[in-house]
């Protein structure tokens, strides 16, 4: 998988995923959904009058319609793809002016989407889809902002790695309070502090800090006064690790549930798999022609992840593992594609303001 090529991004449920895809006839993209909850996958080319430019950005929704985000000039326009007969059917949804705007992961109803625009000093946050007026202007952070991970299942809070004064720290913005932020991360006072993942069932925090003395991934749980921790079986030297999916479902128990990390090497690319209880990260090479760093877990503990290879145009590798409390780490499990054959140091995590806001 070329790391330039377009993000994978996968719908709130798991249902759907879109992509912007690389015509063999002519060269150009074009945006492609992908089903991804049934017996197989299946895709579906959504191409416009003309190819996309490779920085448009798409967002499946649990509808099956998939948001476009273009720019044109000077600003970025955005529009909802449909299949409809032969063609592409396309919904226009307004255009926002500005220097640069970014889509955030899909929000928890599936049903609507926000996205981030970058000032020099102010980054602000817009409701994109799920408006009645057309993109509507939320909230004003000050700083520059960036990633996006949603901490509870109604959509109300936001967490946003914000760089300030030198430093990046993670806060989170209250949707239900008007945008307020309040801080999320403060490992350090002069660490820079991001959170990579976040499952908003069982709580679970993956974050990235230079507080240990170098950058180190941790874990800890929303809402608790326990410190972060930073387990060196995640520390690889040579590889860089980056957790892509969380197993959902596991209310209240982090630390059952599994994690999904790509691991880079020079050598190439391969899947690590993690649970907090645990003290390895498990690694196995992708299937052939993974789309790198992307996947879902299942509430089962089924991690699927999606694959193209010249024979296979939309494919989805199928991996289970064994449950925890049956004992015996090894093997890993069995991988399918598409059903076919087998193929450190504790630093303070300062309690969340907000926690209690997320119980209700």
């Amino acid at each position: 998988m070329d790391s330039r090529r377009p993000a994978f991004t996968i719908a709130a449920d798991g249902s759907y995923a879109a992509w912007l895809a690389l015509s063999r006839a002519t060269g150009g993209w074009f945006p492609e959904r992908w089903t991804l909850d049934g017996p197989e996958p299946y895709a579906v080319p959504l191409p416009g009058t003309q190819p996309e430019e490779p920085d448009s950005e798409v967002l499946p929704l649990t509808d099956g319609r998939v948001l476009i985000r273009r720019r044109v000039a000077e600003r970025y326009t955005l529009s909802l793809l449909y299949p409809t007969g032969p063609g592409t059917g396309e919904l226009p949804l307004g255009a926002i002016e500005c220097p640069y705007l970014s889509l955030l992961p899909p929000a928890p109803d599936g049903l609507s989407a926000y996205a981030l625009v970058h000032g020099e000093r102010t980054t602000t946050l817009w409701r994109v889809y799920g408006s009645p007026a057309g993109p509507e202007l939320l909230a004003r952070v000050p700083g520059r902002c960036s990633g996006g991970a949603w901490l509870d299942r109604p959509g109300r809070l936001l967490a946003l790695d914000r760089e300030l004064d030198g430093l990046t720290k993670a806060v989170v913005v209250d949707l239900g309070r008007g945008g307020k932020t309040t801080p999320l991360l403060q490992i350090a006072e002069k660490s820079n502090d991001r959170l990579v993942l976040a499952d908003p069932d069982s709580g679970l925090l993956l974050v990235r800090s230079d507080a240990p003395g170098e950058e180190r991934l941790g874990w800890g749980v929303l809402g608790s006064a326990r410190p972060v921790r930073f387990p060196e079986c995640l520390r690889q030297p040579g590889a860089a690790v980056t957790p892509f999916a969380v197993q959902p479902g596991q209310t209240l128990t982090p630390e059952v549930c599994s994690v999904a990390f790509r691991v880079d090497r020079e050598s190439g690319t391969s899947v690590g798999i993690w649970r907090p209880a645990e003290r390895q990260l498990r690694q196995f090479p992708g299937p052939l022609g993974w789309v790198a760093g992307a996947g879902l877990w299942t509430a089962h503990g089924e991690l699927r992840l999606p694959y193209v290879t010249p024979h296979v145009p939309c494919g989805l590798a199928r991996l289970r593992l064994p449950d925890p409390d049956e004992g015996g780490l090894d093997p890993l499990g069995e991988m399918t594609e598409n059903g076919g054959s087998p193929a450190a140091r504790p630093v303070p995590l300062q309690q969340a303001p907000h926690a209690r806001a997320r119980a209700r």
